[in-house]
């Protein structure tokens, strides 16, 4: 069975609440009105007006990114990190570009490093950890999951709790994975990723009836991946409901028609 889709949530969650005080909100990239970054003022400090700078730079490469611009999004990423080498946010943004370039050694180094760079920071190691599990190191990541939880001032503990969940499903730690879900739930009631989750732990312990209602919850939430589509077939098959379980089917032909057939 194909994993839930759970990274793209948990990078670019991370790698876009930038330079903004620590914020992990993914929301909201500081530009200024219409998409134009604020312009400020001469009269600035010159170390205000550099804070000003970097951040801008942050903030039109992750739209650069957001979009498919990686060559620029890195152009201005580079430029951000000549002005704070250290950078937190430039350094994560940055192995947010190379992941998507398929750079895997570059992106794990880059996402490590933030980590190391900001050990307080709950997002920075969420971002970690989510990519660790991504890769094939899903016990691993979970170690860096405690830290992000454990990570003072975290304002969206929720989306490490729910990642963590399904990366302790994919380690194979039911307890763990049905623990950290239900928590993140609890916080989140319509978290998409927790509820994919939920739905997978319950088919693989055949509570079918279970999955079904997490997976019908997941769709209702946000839009639908091919996963959680392939997921809610499969549980429809096992409660006996072939139409339904079609129905299913054809949606991933209709809206994910360049992998219908994997």
């Amino acid at each position: 069975m194909r994993r839930p889709d759970r990274l793209p949530v948990a990078l670019f969650a991370g790698a876009l609440a930038l330079a903004a005080g620590g914020c992990t909100t993914t929301s909201e990239i500081p530009i200024g009105p219409g998409g134009v970054a604020p312009i400020h003022s001469v009269r600035d400090a010159p170390g205000v007006r550099q804070k000003f700078h970097y951040e801008d730079l942050l903030a039109l490469a992750a739209r650069d990114m957001q979009v498919g611009n990686l060559d620029e999004a890195e152009r201005k990423v580079r430029r951000a990190l000549k002005l704070q080498p250290s950078g937190v946010d430039a350094v994560m943004l940055l192995a947010g570009v190379e992941d998507r370039r398929g750079r895997e050694q570059q992106a794990g180094d880059g996402f490590r490093r933030a980590a190391e760079l900001a050990p307080q920071r709950g997002d920075v190691l969420n971002n970690y950890a989510a990519w660790l599990c991504q890769h094939g190191h899903s016990a691993e990541s979970l170690v860096w999951f405690d830290r992000a939880l454990a990570a003072p001032d975290y304002a969206t503990p929720a989306a490490a709790l729910a990642n963590a969940g399904g990366c302790a499903l994919d380690a194979g730690q039911l307890e763990r994975a049905e623990r950290d879900l239900r928590a993140a739930l609890a916080q989140v009631p319509d978290n998409p990723v927790a509820l994919e989750a939920m739905a997978q732990l319950s088919f693989r312990r055949g509570q079918f009836m279970e999955a079904r209602a997490f997976a019908e919850r997941r769709i209702a939430a946000a839009p639908a991946t091919r996963s959680v589509l392939q997921l809610a077939s499969e549980i429809e098959a096992r409660l006996g409901d072939q139409a339904a379980s079609d129905r299913y089917l054809q949606r991933i032909r209709q809206e994910f028609p360049q992998d219908a057939g994997s």
